[in-house]
């Protein structure tokens, strides 16, 4: 189990995490080794351009919303380099990044699954 599926499993479990992913798939948005918040995330409320914790055909990034399927309940998980990871649901959306280096991400807070909130299935 890489570091990133453990952040994945405490961010499910409705941790706040803070580490330092590595990589430069996502720069200049997240240089390697910079530190990232991440909190649990209301998946419907995702948007093109956010960065989230997800896990795309088996695997865990940190990388960002593409696109929204809402119909579908899915979102398009891709690099800041122009590689498209795919298409992954909603319960496999863990967190969203707050911050990087405490510079806070625009729009992110108001993203953030409430405290006891049962997960982001709904109803169907």
């Amino acid at each position: 189990m890489g570091m990133l599926d453990v952040q994945a499993e405490r961010v499910r479990a409705g941790a706040t995490v803070e580490f330092r992913p590595t990589g430069t798939s996502m720069v200049p948005l997240v240089h390697s080794r910079q530190r990232v918040r991440v909190a649990p995330a209301h998946p419907p409320l995702l948007e093109p351009g956010d960065i989230v914790l997800a896990r795309v055909s088996g695997t865990v990034y940190l990388h960002l919303v593409t696109a929204v399927d809402t119909p579908r309940r899915r979102v398009q998980i891709s690099n800041n380099r122009g590689r498209v990871n795919g298409w992954t649901g909603h319960d496999r959306v863990f967190g969203i990044c707050l911050a990087v280096d405490d510079v806070p991400r625009p729009g992110a807070a108001a993203k953030v699954r409430a405290a006891g909130s049962a997960g982001t299935r709904g109803p169907g």
